[in-house]
């Protein structure tokens, strides 16, 4: 039985796309090097962001990746948090979830503090009972970390929790808590990549998460 749920929030909430790709390309016009089209960044959403500029910049120098990371951080921060899409049928979904009495809880890699906002803009936050996310200083990226971390604060049982996510970091990270996993596949993980993982359940839409739950879908 699922009594506590953890969602991811790039690419299975919402659609980062153009946010992330513009605040990438923003933060890389001072290096010498071609800046991407959107396209060509779009497997840099959900992975670490240092990892993303350390393979785009082709350096393991900290300092090069920390000003990268300050600059994607600057444009982020006045509007690339809300260059952001909700998917279809998360806020109808989300709200039958919660009535059902299910905890709720972000999982996400994004620094808390931006996470908090786009969840408000886009009035998700009252659907969650807690929203766990990294620190600004780079801990708790990790997301097997971060969901060890969720389950010992909240004092959740893994074998009653689920955690739902578009990457193989966020299936890797539940199975390594002992998590029940979930994919969705409109996401930004591509199919053999969620076919590698080996998920519990796979959805190509949100509300196909319901009926795991013993919710009855509504009609969209």
């Amino acid at each position: 039985m699922i009594d506590n749920i953890l969602f991811d929030l790039d690419g299975t909430l919402t659609d980062p796309k153009e946010g992330i790709t513009r605040c990438i390309q923003f933060a890389i016009e001072e290096f010498d090097v071609e800046i991407p089209h959107a396209d060509q960044l779009t497997w840099c959403i959900g992975p670490p962001l240092k990892e993303s500029f350390s393979k785009i910049l082709n350096t393991t120098d900290a300092n090069l990746i920390k000003d990268a990371l300050s600059k994607y951080r600057e444009r982020f921060v006045e509007k690339g948090m809300f260059e952001n899409l909700i998917y279809p049928e998360v806020l109808e979904s989300l709200r039958m979830i919660k009535a059902s009495g299910f905890k709720v809880f972000l999982a996400t890699s994004k620094p808390q503090i931006y996470a908090k906002q786009i969840l408000d803009h886009f009035d998700l936050s009252q659907f969650f009972n807690t929203i766990y996310g990294s620190k600004l200083n780079g801990s708790m990226v990790d997301k097997s970390e971060l969901i060890a971390h969720i389950l010992k604060s909240k004092s959740i049982s893994p074998g009653r929790t689920l955690m739902v996510g578009d990457r193989v970091y966020d299936i890797i990270g539940g199975k390594k808590n002992g998590v029940m996993t979930a994919a969705v596949t409109y996401g930004y993980g591509s199919q053999e990549e969620i076919d590698s993982s080996e998920p519990d359940f796979i959805f190509d839409a949100f509300s196909d998460l319901l009926p795991i739950l013993e919710i009855p879908s509504p009609a969209y």
